[in-house]
């Protein structure tokens, strides 16, 4: 029986931390979230008659790889701020576990790769929106996250983006279906973001990120926008069942992980705490994808 040899190991666990390195610079578990938006616009958007699996294979690798590409520029951009918090100074560019130069030419041939498979196996509509949810997200929301809250309107539409890209990869068009699932996931965003700014509030002040509304306040008038914001997820989680998309019983589903999510912000606008806003944030990472399955079991074909 062979045996492996200090220096094999040594290459081994090399070669692990390396590929560790790169599946953090492309925010591997942020990127499958958003691919998994992406599946759920495309199946929702397929008609039924024959499901077109090119295209969805190529929706996925594609998305995957620009919402890859996109996380990797946020990293290069932000490599400086990251070595002041917490939460991502451990990066592999804060450690130069990867080098810069790397970085760069890494994060361009994903983002090729990513918008050649979109262009080969879905069509024009959805590679330029794919194009210009990258460019939203590296190139005006990474920098305005330091200007003021309006980074975070910003950042909605990347991150509401993946459905929408879904839809118009299944059908080619853009109607009121795609608007909703779009519309759905934008609102969302901001709860999701501002809970996610209270917690890190700490952190963020140290790389001036001004991510927090009403003057950037972990007080009462953030959280009601909040709970605003929160409280339109009711009626917009009803509209795929009023328009037919789907059937009641995720209707059902959406209104009672709205009321929920809603409740959660009650508690935040009474005591403004961080545990209240953790809650928050963990909540909204429970309410999408339940929501989205919900619909996807309940489709009306």
């Amino acid at each position: 029986m062979r045996t492996v040899g200090i220096s094999e190991l040594s290459f081994i666990e090399g070669l692990l931390v390396r590929v560790k390195a790169y599946a953090d610079l492309i925010k591997l578990r942020l990127s499958a979230l958003v691919t998994f938006s992406a599946v759920f616009g495309y199946i929702l958007g397929d008609s039924g008659v024959s499901f077109g699996w090119t295209g969805f294979i190529g929706l996925a690798l594609g998305g995957f790889l620009i919402s890859g590409a996109s996380g990797a520029a946020n990293e290069i951009m932000e490599r400086d701020l990251d070595k002041l918090m917490k939460r991502t100074q451990n990066r592999p560019l804060p450690l130069q576990l990867i080098s810069l130069r790397e970085a760069y030419w890494f994060t361009v041939a994903v983002a090729i790769l990513g918008i050649s498979l979109l262009w080969i196996f879905t069509n024009p509509l959805t590679t330029w929106l794919g194009i210009l949810s990258m460019v939203l997200y590296a190139f005006v929301y990474t920098p305005l996250k330091r200007v003021g809250p309006i980074a975070v309107f910003v950042g909605a539409i990347p991150g509401a983006m993946p459905p929408l890209l879904g839809w118009t990869a299944a059908t080619g068009t853009i109607g009121y279906e795609a608007l909703i699932i779009f519309g759905i996931q934008f609102i969302w965003q901001f709860p999701h973001f501002w809970a996610i700014a209270w917690v890190s509030d700490e952190d963020y002040k140290r790389a001036g990120f001004k991510l927090l509304p009403s003057g950037g306040g972990q007080d009462l008038n953030t959280a009601i926008q909040i709970m605003i914001y929160t409280l339109f997820l009711l009626p917009l989680g009803l509209l795929p069942s009023y328009f037919g998309l789907t059937g009641l019983n995720s209707g059902i589903v959406a209104t009672v992980c709205g009321v929920l999510f809603l409740a959660q912000t009650f508690s935040l606008m009474r005591d403004c705490s961080r545990k209240s806003a953790l809650k928050i944030m963990f909540g909204s990472f429970l309410y999408l994808p339940i929501v989205q399955i919900a619909y996807l079991l309940d489709k009306i074909p």
